[in-house]
């Protein structure tokens, strides 16, 4: 019957169609890309890093975020693992930076935010970036610059390290396997660097509850 061939034909051509022109294309750039990611080096390759580390916390967790993060997944199947290091740095760093500065400066959160940040932090630890959303949904336009910045940080320390990491998720857990992430102490020193900035950043930024309140 043709209310039956229709959609059997129809999914063959898409078939067909990603097979052999979508699924071409897309290996192409992908290869086009793993070549270049391979010559990269020095200033070139932190540029690199800035710009996935940023990515990953422009919307935490959303097309952007999983674009960085797919595009880390994919190359560690050619053996590059620089990027995927960034990666995930960068993405902790969002919700870990909102979790000490909740922890740091009690007067620019509520009670409710300082409780939502000891969530964040053990999201953080995880490599869920999305533990910032409920900040950076409440405040976009202090939240959202402070953990591009300190995100962005991380990535490019991370390249510049030559951090590698050869799993795809894991967060702090992933640094207990051996060989996992390499070198170890740079890595963790790029993570915590982009905390403290993203931190110091929420507190400059924010101001305290009480005077906010008053104007």
């Amino acid at each position: 019957k043709p209310v039956l061939i229709i959609p059997l034909l129809a999914t063959l051509a898409v078939g067909l169609l990603m097979i052999y022109v979508v699924g071409s294309l897309a290996k192409a750039i992908m290869d086009g890309l793993t070549e270049f990611l391979k010559g990269l080096s020095g200033t070139n390759a932190v540029l690199l890093g800035l710009l996935l580390g940023g990515m990953m916390a422009v919307d935490m967790g959303g097309p952007i975020n999983k674009a960085a993060y797919t595009f880390g997944v994919g190359l560690l199947a050619s053996n590059s693992f620089m990027p995927m290091a960034a990666v995930m740095a960068g993405g902790m760093v969002p919700p870990l930076g909102i979790a000490l500065a909740t922890f740091l400066a009690k007067n620019r959160f509520t009670a409710e935010e300082q409780i939502a940040g000891k969530a964040a932090a053990v999201l953080g630890i995880s490599f869920i970036t999305e533990g910032a959303i409920p900040f950076a949904a409440k405040d976009p336009l202090r939240v959202i610059p402070a953990c591009v910045a300190g995100a962005a940080t991380t990535g490019a320390l991370s390249m510049l390290f030559g951090a590698t990491l050869h799993a795809p998720h894991g967060g702090i857990f992933v640094l207990a396997i051996p060989n996992a992430v390499a070198p170890l102490l740079p890595y963790i020193a790029a993570i915590l660097i982009g905390v403290a900035i993203t931190a110091l950043l929420l507190i400059v930024l924010k101001k305290p509850i009480v005077e906010a309140a008053i104007r």
